[in-house]
C-alpha cells in the first residue's frame, strides 16, 4: 500500500520549475503532446494541398488510433516491469522513426503510411502510462499537484498557439518537412526525460502479460473512488467530447452560418482549460474528489449550449466553463492516482485509465451521427448533457470519492 502525506500537506516554497529533473520531464511530455496533436493537423494540411485524399487521411488516422489502443495496455505492463525511463525511450524512438516513414509514403504508398502511423500510434500509447508513472518517481508527493498542473498547462498552451505556428510554418515548409519536425519532437520526448527512482520489477518478467495486466486491474478495484471516477470520465468523454467533435461543426454551419462559432468555441475551451490549470495548481479544497467531479460535470454545459438557438456568446461561455471544469478534474485525478496506487502497479492502472476513457472516445464519435439520424439532434444533445451531469454525480455517491482516497482522512 502506498502511504503518503495528505493532499493538503504543506507545499515546499521552492517551485517545481526550478528542479532540473522535472524541467526535463516537463519538456519531454510537452514535446510528446505537441507531436501527438500535430500529426492530424499536418496531414490535414496535406489534404488541403491535395497531396492526400480525405479517405486516405481517415485510414492513416484510424491506423494511429488502433496502434495507440493496442499499445496502451502493453505500455502499462512494461512500465511496471522495466524502468519507466527505458519504456519512454523506446516508445518515443519508435514514434520518432515511424513519423518520417509517413512522410516517405506521402503521394507514393498509402499502405506504408498506414503501417507507419500504426507504429507511431503505438509509441504514443506506450509512453502515456510510462510518463504518468515516471512523474510519480521524479516529483515528491507534496508537489505532484503543482507538477501535474504545470504539465497540463504546457499542453493547453501548445494546443492554443500551435495551429497558428504550424500554419505559418506551412507557408515556408512542405508537408514532408513538417512531418520530419514532428519526428524531431518525438526524439526530444524519447531522449530528454530523467531517470526515475524505480529499477523495474525484474521478477515479473517471467509472468504472462495478461496475468500482469489483470493484477493491475485488481489494484484498480482496490480503489472504489478510481473505478467510479473512471466510469464518469469515460461517460463524459464518450458523450460530451462526441458532441463537440460532431455536432458543434453542424450547429456552427446550420444555425449560425459561420465557422466563427466553431473556431471560437474550440478556442474558448482551451482558454478555459488554461484558467482551470492555473486555478487548480493553488486551490486545494478539503473535498478534493467532489470538487473534481463537479468540474468534470461542467462539460455538460457544452452540449447543453448547442441544444437551443442561443446567442453565440452563450456557446463560447459554455465552452469556457467546460474547459475550466476539465482541468479542475484532470489535475486532482492524476495526482490522486499517483499517490494512492501501489507504485509498482501505477503503470498498469494508468494504462487502464487511458484505455477506457480516451480509448472509447472514437466509439462515441462513430455512434453519435447515426444516433442523430435516428433520434434527432435535440434528443441526442439532451442525452449527452444529461450523461455529463449525472455520471459525475453518481460517482460522487461512492464514499471514498469525496477525497479521492481509499481510506477516509480527517
Amino acid at each position: 500500500m502506498n502511504v503518503s502525506s495528505p493532499e493538503g500537506s504543506r507545499i515546499p516554497r521552492r517551485t517545481i520549475l526550478r528542479e532540473v529533473a522535472f524541467v526535463r520531464l516537463w519538456s519531454a511530455t510537452t514535446a510528446s503532446g505537441l507531436a501527438t496533436w500535430a500529426l492530424p493537423f499536418v496531414l490535414g494540411l496535406a489534404v488541403f494541398d491535395r497531396v492526400l485524399s480525405p479517405g486516405e487521411l481517415g485510414l492513416v488516422l484510424a491506423a494511429r488510433t488502433v496502434g495507440f489502443l493496442a499499445a496502451v495496455p502493453v505500455g502499462g505492463v512494461l512500465a511496471d516491469r522495466y524502468p519507466r525511463r527505458r519504456v519512454v525511450l523506446w516508445s518515443g524512438l519508435a514514434a520518432a522513426v515511424a513519423t518520417p516513414v509517413i512522410a516517405l509514403g506521402l503521394d507514393w504508398s498509402v499502405p506504408l503510411m498506414v503501417s507507419a502511423a500504426a507504429v507511431a500510434g503505438a509509441g504514443q500509447g506506450a509512453c502515456r502510462p510510462a510518463f504518468q508513472a515516471l512523474t510519480a518517481e521524479v516529483v515528491d508527493e507534496p508537489r505532484r499537484r503543482q507538477a501535474n498542473a504545470a504539465i497540463t498547462l504546457a499542453v493547453r498552451v501548445t494546443t492554443l498557439v500551435a495551429p497558428a505556428v504550424t500554419a505559418l510554418l506551412a507557408t515556408v515548409f512542405d508537408t514532408r518537412a513538417l512531418l520530419l519536425g514532428i519526428g524531431l519532437f518525438w526524439l526530444i520526448a524519447a531522449l530528454l526525460p530523467p531517470a526515475g527512482t524505480a529499477t523495474g520489477a525484474g521478477e515479473q518478467a517471467r509472468v504472462a502479460f495478461f496475468a500482469e495486466f489483470a493484477d493491475g486491474v485488481r489494484e484498480a478495484r482496490r480503489h472504489p473512488w478510481f473505478l467510479a471516477g473512471l466510469g464518469a470520465l469515460t461517460a463524459v468523454i464518450a458523450t460530451g467530447y462526441s458532441a463537440t467533435g460532431v455536432v458543434l461543426p453542424m450547429v456552427s454551419r446550420d444555425r449560425y452560418s459561420s465557422e466563427a462559432v466553431l473556431a471560437g468555441a474550440t478556442t474558448a475551451y482551451v482558454v478555459g482549460a488554461l484558467a482551470g490549470a492555473l486555478i487548480v495548481a493553488r486551490w486545494r479544497p478539503r473535498a478534493q474528489g467532489w470538487a473534481a467531479l463537479t468540474g468534470l460535470a461542467c462539460y455538460g454545459f457544452a452540449p447543453l449550449s448547442l441544444l437551443l438557438p442561443v446567442h453565440p456568446a452563450v456557446v463560447l461561455a459554455a465552452y469556457v466553463i467546460a474547459g475550466v471544469g476539465i482541468e479542475l478534474f484532470n489535475v486532482p485525478w492524476f495526482t490522486a492516482t499517483q499517490r494512492e496506487v501501489e507504485p509498482g502497479k501505477l503503470g498498469r492502472v494508468s494504462s487502464l485509465d487511458f484505455l477506457l476513457s480516451y480509448g472509447l472516445a472514437p466509439l462515441g464519435l462513430a455512434l453519435i451521427a447515426p444516433a442523430i439520424d435516428a433520434f434527432g439532434t435535440t434528443t441526442v444533445l439532451g442525452a449527452c448533457a444529461l450523461v455529463c451531469f449525472l455520471g459525475p454525480a453518481a460517482a460522487a455517491m461512492v464514499p471514498s470519492a469525496r477525497t479521492f482516497t481509499r481510506w477516509p482522512r480527517t
